[in-house]
């Protein structure tokens, strides 16, 4: 059942109404925090995390834009937050990349008892210093929320004095901007495949909403793949998408006692997950400590998988590198899929699909600029996008580190990321500019 959209202007001019929390459920939130929890919830349970929020963007001064005690109860409310019953069914019986019941019994148990573990909240030099502790498969799951609150507390505290009037054109502009890109990505025809990713920093729940609903109508089930948002994926009656993310290989790395073990620690993680998901779940991201290195020692099972995603350096260069990478184990890379993640917007994903169409299968994960694209349409451009992660920064005590296809998003103690550099024998990377 489709349900009708709302007058998005109207919201945010009365954005303090209860209907409007920031985040509404426990699965406001993408799918692949939900698949990898599973797998945390069987082979890690144990491990103690510790995730921080990280702007990257250190001129957009966040403690000065947002008041800290909206912030606190958009938090707090997360906190109070569980499955509902309607959740928990989708969950439990949902169809899920063709496979019912995803999720075993005794990790949905867990995840219906589940209340998210409490925050530390300090302001230092203009930014906010958030972080979560706790179990790995509960301390996990705050990620996306936080990024979401934080993402949207910005929106509100730049539209608070704007007219209703003035709301109504901001948001129809930005409409007709989603609209005008839908138009082109049209062009691409039947064989485009594309997805939103856009959660973690939507410019609001209702415009995420909005923008989904936008996508599917202009570009059909058959282009627009789904969502990775699981809340708007339930009530939409869309697919769920999402496989896994870069905190797993980050965390299982941390834990490795020796060199040796922590060479091998990527390659850890996709055993484990090898033997628990098959299909289109099998999807390799190897850029954590670096993509060439990382598929020059992998074993050579992972060459069956199913997939690539591409989520940092230059996105031509990663695939061209992944299909050589086919090609010399034997593989055939027109049976494989590549997935680009990585700031995408239309002109970049027009670009790499006529240049890999037919040589692998193509597939799009489009996220900020397709949720939260109003550049240039408040003075002073203050609703430009920024780069805001939340990111797991110890496990057990010891340092996370990525160090990514491009350094300008490698994370962790300085002499910690000059030894995962000797250890997965990562030379020169090139610099390329972080939007988000």
């Amino acid at each position: 059942m489709m349900i009708p959209t709302v007058d998005i202007a109207t919201r945010v001019y009365n954005h303090k109404w209860k209907i409007d929390p920031i985040v509404r459920s426990l699965i406001d939130t993408d799918f692949y925090k939900l698949l990898m929890c599973q797998s945390v919830f069987r082979n890690r349970p144990d491990t103690h995390v510790a995730f921080s929020l990280i702007n990257r963007t250190r001129s957009i001064r966040l403690a000065e834009l947002i008041d800290e005690g909206e912030l606190r109860e958009q938090l707090d409310h997360v906190r109070g937050l569980s499955l509902t019953r309607g959740e928990s069914t989708w969950l439990r019986g949902n169809t899920f990349y063709g496979k019912r019941q995803m999720f075993r019994p005794d990790f949905m148990e867990f995840l219906e008892n589940l209340r998210l573990p409490a925050y530390q909240l300090e302001k230092r030099d203009g930014q906010y210093e958030l972080t979560f502790e706790g179990r790995w498969p509960e301390v996990m799951l705050w990620e996306i929320p936080a990024l979401a609150i934080i993402m949207e507390l910005r929106s509100r505290a730049v539209l608070k004095d704007m007219g209703r009037f003035e709301l109504q054109v901001l948001y129809a502009r930005a409409m007709a901007r989603l609209w005008e890109k839908i138009e082109q990505l049209r062009e691409l025809g039947p064989e485009l495949r594309i997805a939103d990713f856009g959660t973690r920093r939507r410019h609001s729940f209702l415009w995420q909403d909005w923008c989904v609903q936008a996508m599917y109508e202009g570009l059909g089930d058959q282009r627009f793949i789904g969502t990775s948002n699981c809340l708007i994926a339930m009530r939409r009656d869309i697919e769920a998408i999402g496989t896994n993310a870069h905190e797993l290989p980050m965390v299982y790395a941390a834990l490795a006692d020796t060199d040796e073990e922590l060479r091998q620690a990527p390659y850890r993680v996709l055993a484990d997950w090898h033997e628990e998901h098959d299909g289109m779940l099998r999807i390799i991201l190897p850029d954590t400590y670096g993509t060439k290195g990382f598929l020059e020692h992998a074993p050579d099972w992972l060459a069956g998988w199913t997939g690539i995603r591409v989520d940092s350096g230059d996105p031509a260069e990663g695939a061209e590198t992944a299909i050589r990478w086919w090609q010399d184990r034997g593989e055939d890379p027109r049976d494989k899929l590549i997935i680009f993640s990585d700031g995408l917007d239309v002109d970049k994903i027009r670009e790499l699909f006529r240049r890999f169409r037919g040589r692998v299968k193509v597939s799009f994960g489009w996220g900020t600029l397709l949720t939260n694209d109003f550049r240039g349409l408040v003075p002073g451009d203050g609703l430009a996008p920024f780069s805001l992660v939340c990111k797991a920064v110890a496990a057990d005590g010891r340092p996370t580190v990525k160090l990514s296809d491009n350094p300008e998003k490698a994370t962790g103690p300085a002499e910690e990321i000059a030894r995962y550099k000797r250890v997965f024998g990562v030379g020169q990377q090139q610099r390329q500019d972080v939007l988000v």
